[in-house]
């Protein structure tokens, strides 16, 4: 009653900034996974598993706040009461606990303690007047009716029952046993962050579609892409962590379907610096960069297939594509001569901290850690420049887009959470595209017909897609695929990539 109390108060709007709670979660048959996942969205950062959420709570030095009713009605009180001691440690973070048992683990902590027995905290006269009439009701009461999962147990290999079951039971079952289910274990507990959220049936085996692996029984393949019919995406491929045929690519730290239009490939960045090449309509390999660039952080495809990393000193590297055709005699010696993208990359600002890259024609954009975006094009003879402050902090994600009937579009996301456009031959609009209280990850732009859609990917792992017309106005939709997003692109047609460091996954806007 304290707690909620607490809580109530502590979390309205225009509360005081040291009086608010950030993060409320009811314990009662939670898990150390769902308590996290539960937190991850709350306080608006993506995170699979408690070691997650610690890391990621540790690079927001904001204060926060954290209440943690009913831990003795959880399911694991011992793993639980670890993250809370963790999330403890941390300088800028307080938690409020509640238990009936306070454990040798949560002493150690030497917290304060408020004993809701203790005389000091209690009107006597209330206190026996309430005790009383506590005796009373507790003779007399007829027994809790049973939650609909306990009256009619979820089938663990049947997706329907699954994703129309309580989230918190199916995940308390998969976590018990060692039993594949079909391949549904693992699928649930790979995208479990977006399955416990609030969500439909069929948004929810949306996501447990893409989440599943080649091992799993391929009958559910269907049975899921049936249940998902009204969830407003249709998953055309996914390759996840473990994949044989064809190969998961490994983790997708950044991509780039710049290409996509010429040769129907994706080139994805993989956390070792790898570039790998795919077949957009199956995700089959088609080689890969020769080289490694160890650390690098972001990619492009450029209109040629050249691919331009940006590498961990924030310098930028030129590369050809595997699949680009040699020129030979008299045109391959004309072709040695100094490339339209060497050019533009000799132009860029030497020794700057670049964040972020896109490119699109003959025109590369850069980000800036000071939330400046530079705009280098190709103007024969030379190198046009343009650049603007966009952004409050650092420039986390770009791209770029060219309209047939008007000017060059710049979308550029920040880790001030705000999503700005700018056109390069205007004053960029003052209002933004988008904002949320978390960083933008990825951006994705591609023309739709006479429309434009954009992806957004936010630091707490959702994605937001929308499509606008100058008739039609904006349809807007969302996926959330539970691991942190990395890295989105656009396909021609608006088929809509998503990278994380477990999945690959091509979807179909429906």
């Amino acid at each position: 009653m304290f707690l909620a109390w607490l809580a109530e108060h502590a979390t309205e709007p225009g509360t005081d900034t040291l009086r608010r709670v950030h993060g409320l979660v009811p314990l009662t048959g939670h898990s150390a996974h769902t308590t996290a996942w539960q937190l991850a969205e709350q306080l608006q950062v993506a995170a699979r598993t408690p070691g997650e959420l610690l890391a990621a709570v540790a690079q927001d030095q904001r204060r926060t706040v954290i209440v943690l009713p009913d831990l003795h009605a959880s399911t694991e009180p011992a793993a639980i009461e670890e993250l809370a001691c963790e999330l403890a440690g941390f300088a800028h973070v307080r938690v409020i606990a509640e238990t009936r048992q306070p454990s040798a683990t949560l002493l150690a902590q030497a917290p304060a303690v408020m004993d809701l027995t203790d005389p000091q905290w209690t009107d006597p006269d209330r206190h026996t007047a309430w005790a009383a009439t506590a005796q009373t009701a507790e003779n007399t009461v007829e027994p809790a009716p049973e939650r609909p999962d306990q009256a009619n147990p979820v089938d663990l290999d049947d997706p329907a029952s699954v994703c129309a079951a309580d989230p918190l039971h199916v995940t308390a079952a998969y976590e018990a046993t060692d039993n594949p289910h079909g391949g549904l274990r693992a699928a649930w507990l790979r995208s479990g962050a977006s399955l416990t959220r609030p969500q439909t049936p069929a948004t929810r085996a949306c996501v447990l579609r893409a989440a599943l692996g080649d091992a799993a029984d391929p009958r559910l393949q269907d049975s899921l892409a049936a249940l998902a019919q009204e969830a407003g995406w249709n998953v055309r491929w996914n390759r996840v962590r473990g994949d044989i045929n064809p190969p998961w690519p490994g983790p997708v730290h950044a991509m780039s379907a710049g290409a996509a239009r010429q040769n129907n490939t994706l080139a994805v960045l993989d956390h070792q610096g790898v570039v790998r090449l795919l077949l957009t309509d199956s995700g089959h390999p088609q080689g890969r960069l020769a080289h490694p660039v160890t650390e690098a952080s972001a990619l492009t495809v450029t209109q040629d297939a050249s691919t331009i990393l940006l590498g961990p000193d924030g310098r930028l590297s030129l590369h050809d594509s595997p699949t680009a055709t040699q020129s030979s005699g008299i045109a391959g010696l004309m072709d040695q001569g100094t490339s339209t993208w060497e050019r533009i990359l000799r132009e860029a600002p030497p020794g700057a901290r670049i964040t972020a890259l896109a490119s699109d024609g003959d025109q590369l954009a850069t980000g800036g850690l000071d939330g400046t975006v530079r705009v280098l094009a190709w103007n024969s003879p030379g190198v046009t420049h343009h650049s603007t402050l966009l952004h409050d902090a650092a420039v986390t994600a770009l791209a770029m887009l060219s309209t047939p009937a008007g000017p060059d579009l710049v979308y550029s996301g920040g880790q001030d959470g705000r999503v700005r456009l700018w056109a390069t031959d205007q004053e960029p609009l003052q209002s933004a595209v988008a904002e949320r209280g978390c960083a933008v990850v990825a951006l994705a732009a591609a023309p739709a017909e006479d429309k434009v859609a954009l992806a957004i990917g936010w630091a707490d792992g959702l994605v937001e897609y929308t499509v606008t017309g100058p008739d039609s106005g904006t349809s807007r939709r969302s996926f959330q695929p539970g691991p942190p997003v990395r890295a989105l692109s656009l396909l021609p047609g608006g088929d809509l990539m998503i990278g994380t460091d477990e999945s690959l996954i091509r979807l179909e806007p429906c």
